[in-house]
């Protein structure tokens, strides 16, 4: 795979998908820049060779077309401020607006492009869609490995257009310390699960297995393993049609050497708010009516302790609702233990995208561990040993 240090873009227009999927706030303004940052070095790379950027990326869920509230020319502000310099904007991916202005952009310049969701044959990865947008620039640069995971248009079924075609910083990095993790893993390798499912776990979990010393689990899908061990969780998250395949897991582990940590105890709420009362009680016995939301102070000493003796960390999922102050805690010192095992112990710790990288990037930790990762789904696919197509078509 060529990646942009390979590649001189002097008199380029290069056709960058990054992903600048960012959550806004009411008033449309970003309030999480951490994907925009991302992507400087990649775009600073192509823009002081030479050449000019041509941006594109989805933003939200579009329903069949056009959205105000997901139109990219909200973030350009962010955009123009990470970049140091002035972002043109083309209203339409493929219309007469981007034909028209990436013809005329010039050496050192920046484009970007509407959103392509806004086009149902991005996602359904439409080759003549594929092949309108690969008309704008003379090089493919792949900086998106959050969507990397997904055949569409522009993250995959582009390349098949272009000769010239390379991984950008992110992308690259991402790979990088992926294949550190699991290849390369210095020992104690501690894996932290945490999150709401057991299901969207499982291929991850079952091919950690094979991997790490220990394994953490906490969050939502702690309290399915509590109730197939025959704990009460009174009305806790319940997969109830996993718990045959909770204790599975359990059993692969020991047969496997792999020491499990689950919680000892949980903080309880009567109602799933952050003004709800609450109380500490043992795990598996949660009264009736209430229900596990993060994890207890004993828990959390016993993660810490095990997480400071590791060399190895990746982490994902969160402990509890950290979006609810009072029950943020267990996550905020898991974060805390990780940065102390990375700063101090000398530990290499990835974080796994999606809810974990927003905790730590919240808590202002995200500059104080190894490596957080932007891409949550693609990174849990590619380490569950799946072919990435994004990848793929770069290395095509």
């Amino acid at each position: 795979m060529k990646t942009v240090d390979s590649y001189n873009f002097a008199g380029k227009k290069a056709l960058v998908r990054v992903d600048f999927n960012v959550p806004l706030d009411k008033a449309f303004n970003v309030t999480d820049d951490t994907r925009i940052k991302a992507t400087i070095p990649t775009i600073m790379k192509i823009v002081n060779d030479g050449g000019s950027a041509i941006l594109m990326s989805h933003l939200g869920r579009p329903k069949g077309g056009p959205e105000e509230k997901y139109s990219l020319k909200h973030i350009l502000p962010e955009l123009e401020k990470a970049f140091g310099r002035p972002v043109k904007f083309a209203d339409d991916a493929i219309g007469q607006s981007a034909i028209d202005q990436a013809a005329a952009l010039q050496p050192g310049e920046i484009l970007l492009l509407e959103n392509l969701r806004f086009y149902k044959e991005e996602e359904k990865g439409d080759t003549a869609f594929a092949e309108k947008l690969s008309k704008l620039g003379d090089v493919w640069v792949n900086d998106a490995f959050g969507t990397a995971h997904r055949a569409h248009a522009s993250t995959a079924v582009m390349g098949q257009f272009f000769t010239d075609k390379v991984a950008g910083y992110v992308m690259q990095a991402e790979l990088d310390n992926a294949k550190k993790i699991l290849d390369n893993a210095e020992r104690p390798f501690t894996a932290i699960m945490g999150g709401a499912k057991i299901s969207d776990k499982i291929l991850i979990i079952e091919k950690l297995l094979d991997k790490v010393d220990n394994l953490i689990i906490g969050g939502g899908m702690t309290y399915t393993f509590t109730k197939a061990q025959g704990g009460k969780i009174g009305k806790s998250l319940l997969e109830a049609d996993k718990q045959d395949l909770a204790l599975e897991l359990l059993e692969k582990a020991k047969t496997k050497g792999v020491t499990i940590y689950m919680p000892v105890d949980n903080l309880c709420a009567d109602d799933f708010s952050n003004d709800a009362n609450r109380q500490i009680v043992a795990t598996g016995e949660i009264p009736d009516g209430w229900e596990g939301l993060d994890i207890g102070p004993d828990t959390i000493k016993l993660f810490a302790d095990v997480v400071l003796k590791s060399k190895t960390i990746l982490w994902n999922g969160p402990m509890g609702v950290f979006e609810f102050e009072n029950f943020a805690k267990g996550t905020n010192a898991i974060a805390e233990a990780v940065v102390k095992a990375t700063e101090e112990n000398g530990a290499f710790s990835l974080i796994g995208g999606g809810d974990s990288a927003s905790a730590v990037n919240q808590a202002g930790y995200g500059d104080r561990v190894s490596y957080v990762s932007t891409g949550g789904g693609a990174l849990l696919e590619y380490m569950e040993g799946k072919t990435l197509p994004g990848v793929a078509a770069l290395e095509a």
